[in-house]
């Protein structure tokens, strides 16, 4: 492959893990780097090449990935000691598919730009799940020529990619589609709560909502961990609380009242004080069950979600 058909992939957590793994099932040549030692051997095992700093796996790469859980980690990994522009060469590109703020990605990307690096973002959008079968959806920001260059790898983990605008649009668009998925979780929850002292079959209300004009993505999803009781979505309420701070600092900015997102946002902060940080985003509807005392719970739904 050339130099452009490679790439350095920084963060195999619950959802780098699996973009990783798409690239490497798609015959892309990888250089990954992680502070997990399992996550890293489970790659190298894959096909991946290890390697021992963020500027060693861009130098042999020469292009480098991001999926990282906060902007300062992501600053960190880009501009830090022993990060990627340490080893991107000019002319090099930076695909960032973690979670920013508009003004962090853009700040970032500027950084980049000043050492000849280009910058796309590409935060992703559907689950876990999908991402680890590449049916994840990309939200795309930055120059179409760049986009173009480097479609086939985006293709490559996931099913779907929009390109949005300039660097920051794809930031806009991700931090509203996780604004409205919380919102639709908290709604989902309230209303399977109300058929279960209603007296309805929890299974069978299940099925109706998702056949109704009520339905949405989350409760097809989401609503069947809480019904299994696991909650297992693989993303926590400390990441559901840095996106939600994004949407109500956008909201700031551009001057729109955000009154169900700044609920959302004080229900989450709840959930955090009750379960803790690193708590599934999911046992958010936990609180309603302990409020209430009657849980909600059926059978024949998975402890995780499978495509």
């Amino acid at each position: 492959m050339s130099a452009r058909e490679r790439y350095a992939f920084i963060g195999l957590g619950h959802l780098g893990g699996h973009l990783a793994d798409s690239l490497i099932r798609n015959g892309f040549t990888i250089t990954v780097f992680d502070r997990d030692p399992a996550a890293v051997e489970r790659l190298l095992t894959l096909g991946a090449t290890v390697a021992k700093s963020p500027a060693e796996a861009a130098a042999l790469a020469g292009n480098a990935i991001t999926c990282l859980p906060s902007p300062d980690i992501s600053e960190a990994v880009l501009a830090g000691p022993g990060g990627l522009l340490e080893g991107l060469r000019k002319g090099g590109s930076w695909i960032e598919m973690s979670t920013n703020g508009q003004d962090e990605i853009v700040r970032l990307a500027s950084l980049a730009s000043a050492c000849g690096v280009e910058t796309l973002e590409c935060p992703v959008t559907g689950g876990v799940h999908l991402a680890a079968v590449g049916k994840i959806t990309a939200l795309v920001g930055g120059d179409p020529a760049l986009y173009k260059r480097h479609r086939p790898a985006i293709e490559a983990m996931c099913a779907r990619s929009f390109l949005m605008g300039p660097i920051g649009s794809a930031a806009v668009i991700k931090v509203i589609t996780n604004m409205l998925a919380f919102i639709h979780l908290i709604a989902a929850g309230e209303a399977l709560m109300l058929a279960r002292k209603g007296g309805l079959d929890l299974a069978q209300s299940y099925h109706a909502i998702s056949a109704s004009s009520g339905n949405s993505f989350v409760h097809e999803t989401e609503s069947q961990l809480v019904l299994n009781g696991s909650y297992d979505i693989g993303f926590t309420m400390d990441l559901a609380l840095k996106d939600l701070g994004f949407a109500l600092g956008m909201a700031e900015k551009f001057g729109v009242p955000l009154e169900l997102a700044s609920r959302v946002n004080a229900i989450f902060e709840q959930g955090r004080d009750t379960y803790g940080g690193s708590a599934w985003s999911t046992m958010i509807v936990k609180l309603l069950e302990d409020a209430v005392g009657t849980d909600l719970r059926a059978p024949g739904f998975p402890a995780k979600l499978d495509v």
